[in-house]
Order: structure tokens, then C-alpha cells, then sequence
């Protein structure tokens, strides 16, 4: 079993920034993938980034260039590091854990909101 919490969000003016941290826990040896997805209301929820244990980044079209995603794991942890956000950036961020028997963890979510 993995568990992992976000922090991080917030209210934030556009143009503004965040980072969001995950922390993972439980059996974090397993863990292949990490990553952000977003759900804002009355919408489905859509990958924002990803990032594997090599490293390898994935990025929605939609934050390429404003949001960075890192990984630290030593400390089994993804940071989202957001920039020049908008108010269509308004969501709830879930992280993800992928592992390696290819079962995905969530958490519960951290509400960012971006409005002046």
C-alpha cells in the first residue's frame, strides 16, 4: 500500500505562483511514477504532469512552459511548481503514485484557486 498527501495549494492572483509538494508513504519502493492531475468543477479530471523514476517528464499542452514538475526520491516526493498562472488553472490538484504491479494511488486533493 502507498499513500501520498498533497499541500501546497491556495489562493492566488493571475500571473501569480505555487508549489504544490506530495509526500509518499507506505511501500514508496514500489513506486514507478508520480505525478499532478487537476479536476476543475463540473469538469472530468486531466493529467497536468507526470514524471517517472528516470526522470521522464510528460506535461499537458496546457501548462507547458509555466508549470515544472520535480521529483525527489530520497524523500518520495513530486513538487509542482507553477507560474504565470490563470484562472482557467482552477482546480482541485490530485497527486498520483503508479507502481510497479500497476496499481494507482491518490490523494485527496489540494484546491488552488486563481482569481483577483
Amino acid at each position: 500500500q502507498v499513500q501520498v498527501a498533497e499541500s501546497g495549494g491556495g489562493l492566488v492572483q493571475p500571473g501569480g505562483s505555487l508549489r504544490l509538494s506530495c509526500v509518499g508513504s507506505g511501500s514508496v519502493s514500489t513506486i514507478k511514477n508520480m505525478g499532478w492531475h487537476r479536476q476543475a468543477p463540473g469538469k472530468e479530471r486531466e493529467l497536468v504532469a507526470t514524471i517517472t523514476n528516470r526522470d521522464e517528464i510528460n506535461y499537458a499542452d496546457s501548462v507547458k512552459g509555466r508549470f515544472t514538475i520535480s521529483r525527489d526520491n530520497a524523500r518520495s516526493t513530486v513538487y509542482l511548481q507553477m507560474s504565470s498562472l490563470k484562472p482557467e488553472d482552477t482546480a482541485i490538484y490530485y497527486c498520483s503514485a503508479f507502481t510497479r504491479i500497476g496499481t494507482t494511488y491518490w490523494g485527496r486533493g489540494t484546491q488552488v484557486t486563481v482569481s483577483s
